[in-house]
């Protein structure tokens, strides 16, 4: 069995869109973990199988087509089948999931791991796509050609899993090895070449798995860390390669040729299909949906369906979630109502990070459903394909597509799903383009906004289309920087978009939640950390300083405003006050509010205003703004304290809009025009769909490449959304 603590331990492996993910599920169920892999930056997943009373730990490897290490997920998957990873040991048993509508494909990644000398399994899947295809694949035959077992299986439907799972156990005890290629006399030579260019004390280290991967991928990285030096390693290459070319190959495909011509000649036999019964309705419904006009058309109205869906579907639980973060503030008020300070940490600090962090799940969850919904039906690819399109005129691919996506929901999942593209370059500019995308965390403001002024008077039509717009408005303004980026300074080779499209099918039920439940997770544990961390800093700003002579002052004002209005003795009102808790409420409100107003955070505020002034900001919008760079939602409850609302106000909240909608200039040329128009409103909402107002993103892009990054994405995306709110407000102002 295996070693180490007795725990099996399994690789999971195969080709994208081979259903790789759901068999985990299938194997793992809620058992499972999701970390990084240490050292990189790269998602590391595992889960625990029980196979009778024993039990396997499986790690989901990224899905590649290649051993050939171009990207940090493919680095991940041949140090991990190496055991060349910290802390990682080295699988005992891989797993290798193939499509059997796409077998012979499929098996160049598996022919290459065959070399490594692990123990194999060979799940073949989508078993029921193949049958329908009238692909019929001799079981048998295969696992004799291979060498290995090989059970067919539906993941979808979770058919073949006890039969797999019986397949497993067993290879774990015999160690099946799978057959490796017969390389031709000239590989050989030339791989001997390389070995006999290194020093004698190296030669013994090297095995020919890892010699083979140097030589026809040109990486030196393997023979480095075996202790050659950069310029041994390089001449070893070149040597091996040189042998190549000797030999009548091409060192640049040469491998890509050989084994695909060893696969047809031992598999061929294997596998037989009916060419008239294999054509599906995929291809006539790929003819609407990868088409260059109609497919387009057909994405933005899917797009426009799910962020209306997000719009109106988050609502409800949002405000249930709202709801008992305000019923516990209600209760830790009362208990700690002797210690104002603590009061206030507990309440405006701790009680609000928590649900700052929590409110946002349903519309995390609701946008993952469909993220998942997509990527399981096939559809997800298709998409890809046709922003491919779209991306490749500014030095981008198609590759880009789902990090960009992603980021629609938060933007610390987009910036880690870039790992997968290739080019450093394309990877650094997908990275730095994924915080423009409209995430959640900007939600409440286009609500607030939009609800308080578009809809009252262009209806709810032209609220939802202009919620739509906003979505796309950081994608409309960045892209222009990417292309002036790529054509002046990081000058992006083309990138080649090699793209599998999955057959359509039927999303499993518990696939689409498990992911809801993953990336729920993985938002609360990376973003909901630094965001309530960063909430406690806001509240401490905006509490202190705070003194007792400013709150008898604003009582005192409060009190003879009141007599005056309501032609009483001051005596009577403080008696009101004292007896009524809805005055006692009003009055504490408006202490809250000038305490806001006199805070750290409020001075700041007005320090900066004059250079928000030229966007139609006054002082408390551009309070509300300064409060909300750590934390883009943080600007809702800043308002709320401001217009004396108290801090559990929502963008939902009629007070709240009707306060900002009556609101006026003070003083100066506009005395007694409305602060907030259509412009203003515009305005706000094009400065926050730019601006980078959110800590942890910062944080998650400088751990991903540099803090040299992340610090450029915040000044960059600060001044750009600077400067867009002011074309926005005057240009607005005088249509």
């Amino acid at each position: 069995m295996a070693t180490g603590a007795g725990v099996a331990r399994i690789a999971l492996l195969g080709n994208p869109n081979t259903g790789k993910s759901t068999l985990f599920n299938c194997l793992t169920g809620l058992r499972q973990k999701v970390g990084n892999y240490p050292g990189v930056t790269v998602q590391r997943k595992t889960g625990r199988m029980i196979y009778g009373k024993n039990v396997a730990e499986i790690i989901d490897l990224p899905g590649t087509y290649s051993l050939a290490a171009d990207s940090p997920d493919e680095r991940v998957v041949v140090d991990a089948l190496l055991g060349e990873m910290e802390s990682v040991e080295r699988p005992d048993l891989v797993l290798y999931i193939l499509d059997a509508t796409n077998l012979q494909r499929n098996l160049f990644l598996a022919c290459q791991t065959a070399q490594l000398g692990i123990p194999m399994v060979v799940a073949v899947n989508h078993w029921d796509s193949a049958r329908r295809k009238n692909i019929k694949i001799d079981v048998e035959a295969l696992s004799k050609t291979l060498g290995v077992p090989v059970v067919p299986v539906s993941a979808a439907r979770a058919e073949g899993i006890t039969q797999l799972k019986e397949a497993v156990a067993g290879a774990l005890v015999s160690k099946p090895h799978m057959n490796e290629v017969e390389w031709p006399e000239s590989v050989e030579s030339a791989l001997v070449m390389a070995r006999e260019t290194l020093p004698k004390p190296l030669r013994a280290k090297v095995s020919s798995s890892v010699l083979h991967r140097s030589v026809f991928d040109e990486d030196r990285s393997f023979l480095i860390r075996l202790g050659a030096s950069e310029e041994q390693a390089g001449k070893a290459i070149e040597a091996g390669r040189k042998g190549l070319f000797k030999g009548g190959l091409n060192p640049g495909n040469a491998e890509t040729v050989l084994l695909y011509q060893y696969i047809k000649d031992r598999v061929a036999s294997s596998v037989t299909s009916d060419a008239a019964g294999s054509v599906s309705g995929s291809e006539s419904i790929d003819s609407i949906l990868t088409h260059r006009v109609w497919g387009l058309f057909a994405f933005l109205g899917l797009m426009y369906v799910v962020f209306q869906s997000v719009y109106s579907w988050a609502g409800f639980p949002m405000d249930i979630i709202d709801g008992a973060k305000g019923w516990i503030q209600d209760h830790i008020a009362g208990w700690l109502e002797p210690w104002p300070m603590l009061e206030s940490l507990a309440t405006d600090g701790v009680v609000e990070g928590v649900g700052a962090v929590f409110i946002f799940l349903p519309q995390i969850l609701i946008l993952f459903f469909f993220i998942a919904l997509l990527e399981d039906t096939g559809y997800m690819a298709r998409a890809a394909f046709l922003m491919d399109k779209l991306f490749s005129w500014c030095g981008l691919s198609g590759k880009s597509f789902v990090p960009l996506l992603s980021s629609y929901a938060c933007a610390i999942p987009g910036v880690m799903a870039a790992r997968t593209i290739q080019d450093p370059r394309a990877r650094m500019i997908t990275i730095l383009l994924a915080p423009f995308m409209s995430c959640s965390a900007r939600l409440p403001v286009y609500v607030l906004l939009i609800g308080a002024f578009i809809e009252p008077h262009y209806g709810a039509a032209v609220a939802g289309a202009s919620l739509f717009a906003m979505h796309f408005v950081g994608l409309l303004v960045a892209m222009p920087f990417v292309y002036v980026a790529n054509r002046f300074v990081l000058k992006i080779p083309p990138q080649p978009f090699v793209l599998e499209m999955p057959s359509y099918q039927v999303p499993k039920v518990r696939d689409v939640f498990m992911r809801m439940y993953t990336q729920g997770k993985e938002f609360v544990k990376n973003a909901g950390t630094v965001i309530f961390a960063i909430t406690i800093v806001i509240w401490a700003l905006l509490y202190f300083p705070r003194s007792e002579e400013l709150a008898e002052q604003v009582t005192n004002e409060f009190v003879a405003a009141a007599a005056a209005e309501m032609g009483v003795e001051r005596s009577e009102v403080v008696q009101l006050l004292e007896e009524d808790e809805e005055s006692a409420a009003a009055l504490e409100r408006k202490i809250d509010s000038v305490f806001v107003e006199q805070s750290y955070m409020g001075r700041i505020g007005k320090t900066l205003q004059p250079a928000f002034a030229w966007a139609g900001f006054d002082w408390k919008i551009t309070v509300g703004v300064v409060a909300s760079f750590p934390a883009r939602e943080v600007i809702i409850s800043t308002l709320g304290i401001i217009y004396s609302l108290g801090g559990d106000t929502d963008e939902e909240s009629h007070d709240l809009r009707e306060m900002m909608a009556n609101q006026t200039w003070p003083e100066g040329e506009r005395k007694g025009q409305p602060i907030f128009t259509i412009p203003v409103a515009f305005s706000i909402m094009v400065f926050f769909a730019l601006c980078q107002q959110c800590g942890a993103t910062v944080a998650v892009i400088s751990q991903e490449t540099s803090w040299k990054y992340g610090v450029f994405s915040f000044v960059f995306m600060t001044s750009l959304a600077w400067v867009a709110a002011i074309i926005v407000y005057q240009v607005g102002s005088l249509l």
